[in-house]
């Protein structure tokens, strides 16, 4: 048998155990008036109560007028949530929109009659000017050549052509995408900055024959403030998506030329065509790039939209080739002895251009931080699972193989059940029956925690023997506990919620492991009991899988985190030596489970303990618990940091159970919904079918793993029919309460204890048959 750990150096005992007449600590607040039993009361003490029920309706509805004529307000800690949310959403739907992935449309009209065209435009040059009710077109000189890249700037292949384009000493004309400026400004910048001219290619890279006259204005405003934003300018030129020869043009595509005269730009096409884009060869790129006869031309090639290695290695061959042959490679208003396309812009264009060239710049940022938050969050969930899995068949196959036995003696004494209570009457009569059939022999000890609606009478009127009621003014519940630890007559005391209810073997399965000397706590299994709700099913969900499944793995990891409230056991000794259950978070049974842990106790999980327990059954009571839980579970690991650095089994929990509750139980979490936040995006954005298979994916996963989980504790699987519906809108939930958690937590806020209201829908454990009263199920409040 294993020896008990000796204390911890430095330790303090702040509950001494009690005499045979000691019937409170000696320190603390007085118990509160007790009030005759039986619930009676005389004429006058009527008449008094209902006065003040009446005095206190006036004061209640004087207090709901005031209310109603004040202005309610969104608390600081539900704001900053939804601000944080409402701003990343912004991020994501402005990152989708500059990359065009909702924009994008690769429709190209056919071609159409050509009769509402001047004959003058379709065998003219390749610049139209239409502006000031003009159609005419221009030509470049002879030995004079244009060159135009397309559908860039691209981060792989614009510095390159800029590279060549540098290094022979050549300019050119960059026809820039909105979308891609947007993404990219210093590229632009740099295009600018070397000498090339700027042309508008449009934001999203429609055809414009499909787009009406206001649309067409969006994509060149759009596309100009970017350039304002990046280079500090705006340009006169400009280039239709899928254009060619002006031969080309139709009576679709003439009406948009006309108008983008009308806005005051030149539509540059081209008369010579690489086709780099069919990445053909070097040497075929370089023939059709050449024009015939010393003519010049506009050159028509692509820096973007694919592999451009081709492209770059024609370039750095055909510029030397034809600078010997007498040509000068120019800007097109150069070439054409104009003034400079660009025009500076100041005021507020350039501030607007340049709020917008920020602000995308911050959505890539952002998404980009989001993507790698979803790796991690990938790693750590698929590593949990993985974890979990492995070792909790290897707790199962250890289970077995111990069959029950925890030492050479077992534990076949007495032990003290403590239930701390407040407020619980329409739970407390089936919680105590439920203890009163326990097949191990029990002392119970109701603390009554200042209650006001007869919790104690309720518990004193049923006159069951070995249970007596300890009353105390209301101080939270580590005071009742502490309270009712010094009032206990046994060695093992276990803890209850006032509203659990406990199977006759429960207490039995729960104390079996302290037959070993060297254990000093023991969870149990807590299990929901209102499940047939939908919350109550996700929550069923999450107790089986979430909880009881983490709790097999830390069992073999020797780092258990949490005695559940509703279903644990301690032993005294170990209680003692950690000072009992603190008030200095508002996690105490996480807090003390650490405490034991760092002077050297075991912790372990008995899953035959099983207590049902009420879960709440609406979305604010559900958000009050959770927000309590995580709070508190942030204040426990930053109490207990310090085993990090500790030696001995202290320090093994420092540096194997801290990280993993902070990963798996704080940053985990937290990062969870980024899969349906990128499920929601790629649905919208795309690509719509490697976004929902990779979700199903995950889903698929979560589910062997829930089914596993539920298979261990003989729990039908018909509630995981509710599984998606849990990812989608259980976790969404849990991870606005993790965040105001952490807001709190950085601003400095403190969180008070939050009672939840109870039903009392769960009568009895299953089995046990229907227990009187009203019921009463177990529920870590």
């Amino acid at each position: 048998m294993a020896t008990p750990p000796g204390p911890r150096a430095g330790s303090t005992t702040r509950i001494p155990r009690p005499g045979a007449a000691d019937a409170g600590p000696p320190t603390g607040p007085a118990p509160a008036p007790r009030p005759p039993a039986g619930g009676t009361r005389g004429p006058k003490a009527e008449a008094d109560a209902k006065a003040k029920a009446r005095a206190d309706a006036k004061a209640g509805a004087r207090s709901g007028t005031r209310s109603a004529r004040r202005p309610r307000r969104l608390p600081l800690r539900y704001l900053l949530p939804s601000l944080v949310l409402v701003a990343l959403s912004a991020m994501l739907m402005l990152r989708g929109y500059v990359n065009s992935e909702i924009l994008a449309d690769h429709r190209v009209r056919p071609p159409a009659p050509t009769d509402e065209v001047p004959d003058g435009i379709l065998s003219g040059g390749p610049v139209i000017d239409t502006r000031g009710g003009r159609a005419e077109t221009l030509r470049v000189p002879d030995r004079r050549l244009v060159l135009t890249f397309d559908d860039g700037p691209d981060p792989e292949w614009t510095p390159k052509v800029l590279d060549v384009l540098r290094k022979h000493d050549a300019h050119a004309v960059f026809f820039i995408t909105g979308t891609m400026a947007s993404r990219h400004p210093g590229l632009v910048e740099r295009m600018v900055a070397e000498g090339h001219e700027i042309g508008v290619h449009t934001f999203s890279h429609p055809d414009l024959s499909y787009r009406t006259p206001g649309r067409i204005d969006f994509e060149l405003s759009q596309t100009q403030t970017a350039l304002a934003g990046a280079a500090g300018i705006r340009t006169s030129l400009f280039r239709p998506p899928y254009s060619s020869f002006a031969g080309a043009l139709d009576n679709n595509s003439w009406p948009v030329t006309r108008h983008l005269g009308e806005r005051g730009y030149l539509t540059v096409l081209n008369d010579t065509d690489s086709q780099d884009w069919k990445r053909p060869g070097v040497d075929e790129i370089v023939r059709r790039a050449t024009p015939r006869h010393g003519a010049g031309a506009i050159v028509l090639m692509h820096d973007s939209g694919g592999d451009r290695g081709q492209t770059v290695a024609a370039l750095d061959r055909m510029l030397p080739e034809l600078k010997a042959r007498g040509y000068a490679f120019q800007n097109l208003t150069e070439a054409l002895d104009r003034p400079s396309a660009h025009t500076p812009v100041t005021g507020a264009e350039l501030w607007k251009g340049r709020s917008w060239v920020w602000l995308v710049q911050a959505s890539q940022s952002v998404t980009t931080v989001l993507v790698s938050g979803l790796v991690v969050v990938g790693v750590l969930v698929i590593g949990r699972f993985a974890l979990m899995l492995a070792l909790s068949a290897f707790h199962v196959r250890r289970t077995r193989r111990r069959g029950g036995r925890w030492g050479a003696t077992p534990v076949t004494g007495p032990v003290t059940v403590l239930v701390p209570a407040y407020n619980e009457a329409k739970c407390i009569e089936n919680t105590v029956r439920s203890l009163a059939g326990s097949e191990h022999p029990v002392e119970v000890i109701v603390i009554d925690d200042g209650s006001c609606d007869g919790t104690a009478d309720i518990v004193e009127a049923m006159g069951l023997p070995g249970v007596r009621v300890v009353r105390q003014a209301n101080a939270g519940k580590p005071a009742a506990l502490n309270r009712g630890i010094a009032n206990a007559s046994h060695d093992i005391i276990v803890m209850m919620d006032g509203d659990t209810v406990f199977e006759p073997a429960t207490v039995g399965e729960l104390v079996r492991p302290f037959a070993d000397a060297g254990v000093g706590a023991v969870a149990g299994n807590a299990k929901v009991g209102n499940r047939d709700s939908l919350i109550g099913a996700w929550q069923h969900i999450e107790y089986v899988m979430g909880f009881n499944l983490d709790r097999r793995m830390y069992d073999v990891l020797r780092c258990m985190p949490t005695i559940p409230g509703a279903v644990g056991a301690f032993r005294r000794t170990a209680l003692e030596r950690v000072g009992g259950m603190s008030e200095d978070t508002l996690a105490e049974d996480t807090d003390v489970t650490m405490a034991v842990h760092r002077d050297g106790w075991r912790v372990v999980y008995a899953q035959d303990a099983r207590a049902w327990t009420e879960a709440p059954e609406s979305v604010r009571q559900l958000w009050s618990q959770r927000y309590r839980w995580s709070y508190g579970t942030m204040q426990a690991i930053w109490k207990h940091r310090g085993a990090v650095l500790d030696k001995g089994s202290s320090g093994r929990f420092g540096r194997v159970g801290l990280p993993l509750v902070s990963l798996f139980m704080v940053l985990a979490p937290l990062l969870a919904p980024l899969f349906d936040v990128f499920l929601v995006y790629g649905l919208v954005f795309g690509p719509t079918g490697a976004t929902a298979g990779a979700w199903l994916g995950v889903l698929a996963v979560q589910a062997v793993c829930a089914a596993y989980a539920f298979r261990l504790d003989g729990e039908p699987l018909r509630h995981l029919i509710s599984l998606p519906l849990q990812q989608l809108l259980h976790r969404q939930l849990m991870y606005v309460v993790l965040l105001q958690s952490w807001i709190t937590a950085l601003t400095g806020g403190r969180l008070r204890w939050q009672k939840l209201r109870r039903t009392g829908v769960v009568g009895a454990a299953p089995g046990t048959g229907p227990g009187p009263g009203t019921g009463a199920r177990g529920a870590a409040a």
